[in-house]
């Protein structure tokens, strides 16, 4: 199990943190995005479903925008558009 963070196109991002449970879905997922530009955007995959208030808490203090959220078959498939510095 490790965890994936990579470049997919300019400005578009994958982190892939399937298998891990709190804290570190929300820690990887803010160093990921301590990493990006404002206006790139995550792609967030995970599994461990109390991780996700944690992340949308994040998102909210830090002033990133959550702006989808699907869920298939216990995998959560979200997008963070990174706020502006």
């Amino acid at each position: 199990m490790a965890i994936k963070f990579e470049k997919v196109d300019e400005g578009d991002y994958l982190l892939d943190v399937t298998g891990y449970v709190c804290p570190h879905p929300q820690m990887y997922t803010k160093k990921a995005l301590q990493k990006m530009d404002g206006g790139d955007v995550l792609t967030l995959k995970f599994d461990n479903p109390s991780s996700g208030e944690s992340i949308m808490a994040m998102c909210e203090s830090e002033g990133n925008d959550l702006f989808s959220r699907d869920e298939d078959s216990g995998t959560y498939v979200w997008k963070i558009r990174k706020g502006a510095a």
